[in-house]
């Protein structure tokens, strides 16, 4: 038995394609691993806080030294990790953005990317610690983007994935959703074709 850990971020409640998408993954995920545990974080019901002095005090201070707020924002940032060390598979579902992720993801990736956590430096350079893992980006994109230079989700998920041992990742990409015409149709078409090759 595995666990999945889904990350939903996009700021809406309906009508959100990613939404579809993750949907349309756990089914075809659950109809093959019908034994495997599911835990959802959704960034849009739970917001995570940017990056501030609070929770970069609460990983620099020692214990006895930080604030109440400190205190606060390491935990918070402690459960997010353990969510994340404990998922044998990740599921990032990620609108386009101003040609980037949201930023409720970029929130969540910052209070998981912890040195001596979930990567470490040695005189050879960084290292990811989190090996044998698999990761699915879910996107949906208003037009098609893949390839270009326009595209900063997936080159930045990539690295920033890789950065923490995640080396195993699959991009499925709904493209062109705001062109008009047959392009919302075929953009979910070949997306959902390839979900149900994924599980």
């Amino acid at each position: 038995m595995s666990r999945v850990l889904v990350i939903e971020s996009s700021a809406r409640k309906e009508g959100s394609v990613s939404r579809q998408l993750t949907a349309e993954f756990l089914a075809n995920w659950n109809a093959a691993h019908p034994d495997d545990e599911i835990v959802v974080r959704d960034l849009a019901n739970e917001p995570v806080p940017h990056l501030d002095i609070d929770l970069l005090g609460g990983w620099t201070k020692p214990a006895g030294q930080q604030s109440e707020a400190e205190q606060a924002a390491l935990a918070r940032s402690e459960r997010l990790t353990a969510e994340l060390l404990g998922a044998d598979v990740l599921v990032l579902a990620a609108p386009m953005y101003n040609f980037a992720i949201p930023s409720t993801l970029k929130a969540w990736l910052d209070h998981v990317l912890r040195a001596g956590v979930t990567f470490k430096y040695t005189e050879n350079g960084p290292q990811g610690l989190l090996t044998g893992k698999r990761a699915f980006v879910l996107t949906a994109r208003g037009g098609i983007y893949s390839g270009s230079p326009l595209d900063h989700q997936e080159p930045y998920l990539r690295q920033a994935l890789g950065f923490i041992g995640i080396h195993d990742v699959s991009f499925i990409h709904a493209e062109g959703l705001n062109m008009g015409g047959d392009f919302l149709q075929q953009g979910l078409a070949r997306a959902k074709e390839k979900l149900a090759r994924v599980a």
